[in-house]
């Protein structure tokens, strides 16, 4: 019974570090999108929105701003799992 509770606690484990990543990227998406649209440096607001752990293999690029980054597996046999974000800004269409 022990090695199958130790076998739940590491997927819920891990089932919350990829929550973390996903809400990291979409966090990160969305801090570059807002950079971007005041006129700064998108992709660099993105990048530094990434707690320093996770900037391995971090990658933001596009538009709409696209934020992928690979989040560590504890599960043996499994290098990391990538997740990403995308976030963009509505344009034009405002009252000024």
């Amino acid at each position: 019974m022990l090695p199958f509770l130790a076998l739940v606690a590491t997927l819920a484990v891990q089932l919350a570090i990829v929550g973390y990543g996903l809400w990291t990227s979409a966090n990160a998406a969305r801090a570059g999108a807002r950079a971007a649209h005041v006129g700064g440096d998108g992709v660099a607001a993105a990048q530094s929105a990434v707690p320093v752990p996770l900037r391995d293999g971090l990658k933001a690029r596009g538009e709409p701003l696209e934020v992928a980054l690979r989040v560590p597996s504890l599960i043996p046999g499994i290098d990391s799992i990538p997740v990403s974000a995308r976030s963009a800004l509505a344009r034009g269409g405002g009252d000024g």
